[in-house]
């Protein structure tokens, strides 16, 4: 294996879908792939281009988003490192169903759809993993479906921030978790659909009942267990 396709296996070794290979295999996955580092606010594809390349995130942020009629912004997801995108149409000439754009600076292997099938075929057990993280991704959709459907905006906000603190979060101790990025007030108000105002309101009726508060650095913890009883499952 030459030198610059060698120094991208322990890339290979954070991706979630390939933790289960053995190291020959993922050298042989490295000779299909290849890196990108892109700097953040530049966009990885948008909505509607032609599908040629699957991505793997090795480091940093990729914020997934659509804009709707009136121009706002829809976060769909923030994914961060080991995590793969996008998660549909890969299997069929598709376009690119949603935006990407760099929220941290990232570094990214990058693969193209025929070496991706060609892989499949070749190591079947990536496939299962797929599937596995399909089911996950149905579960998740069908339970922000629900919360927009059955909860108002405060209890969607709890809901979110409670999705947050697995997705993002770090446990400090205690069932307190500190959100690893400091998301905007905008930023959480286009993950439900909601306002800018209605966020801030709610965020600061929060921090008086201490369910969350700001660490030194400007990131926000979450008391899990007080702002888990706040809303019922």
């Amino acid at each position: 294996m030459e030198r610059r396709k060698q120094g991208l296996v322990p890339y290979l070794k954070k991706i979630h879908l390939f933790s289960h290979l053995n190291e020959p295999s993922i050298e042989q996955l490295a000779l299909w792939m290849n890196i990108r580092t892109m700097r953040k606010g530049s966009h990885v594809f948008f909505k509607n281009d032609p599908m040629l390349q699957l991505f793997f995130i090795v480091q940093g942020k990729v914020k997934i988003y659509e804009m709707d009629v009136s121009g706002r912004e829809q976060i769909i997801n923030i994914l961060k490192e080991g995590e793969m995108f996008p998660h549909r149409g890969m299997f069929e000439e598709h376009d690119y169903p949603a935006n990407a754009i760099i929220y941290e600076e990232a570094q990214i292997l990058t693969i193209s759809k025929d070496e991706f099938s060609n892989m499949l075929l070749q190591f079947p057990s990536i496939a299962i993993e797929m599937l596995k993280m399909q089911n996950k991704l149905i579960d998740d959709l069908h339970i922000r479906l629900n919360e927009k459907m059955m909860h108002d905006a405060r209890e969607q906000i709890i809901k979110l921030l409670l999705r947050l603190t697995q997705s993002h979060g770090v446990d400090l101790g205690n069932k307190h978790y500190k959100l690893t990025t400091a998301f905007t007030n905008q930023e959480l108000a286009n993950m439900i659909g909601t306002s800018r105002e209605t966020i801030s309101r709610t965020l600061t009726n929060f921090k008086k009942k201490k369910f969350i508060y700001e660490s030194d650095d400007g990131h926000l913890v979450i008391d899990f267990h007080l702002i888990h009883d706040e809303v019922l499952y």
